[in-house]
């Protein structure tokens, strides 16, 4: 596979949200980092109730407002489709 193809593959899907590399590796890590230690938490929830009552929830309406909420504001991904 050629230099420039390889880029592309680490490039396209970034770049299509409006992100570089480095951002959207910061940014998908910290999405999987609070995904984690969300689930841990849930586990956690079900074997003690009393623990982490709304952890859960509040982890997934903190990434829906990241992922969702905050993106509705840039303009649509390109479509590379071909």
């Amino acid at each position: 596979m050629p230099i420039h193809r390889l880029a592309e593959v680490f490039t396209k899907h970034p770049e299509s949200i409006g992100e570089t590399y480095s951002q959207h590796l910061v940014h998908a890590t910290g999405f999987g980092v609070r995904m984690v230690l969300g689930g841990l938490a849930c586990i956690l929830h079900g074997l003690f109730p009393f623990l982490f009552v709304k952890t859960g929830s509040k982890q997934i309406e903190t990434l829906h407002g990241r992922m969702v909420v905050s993106r509705s504001s840039l303009p649509e991904p390109l479509d590379f489709v071909i």
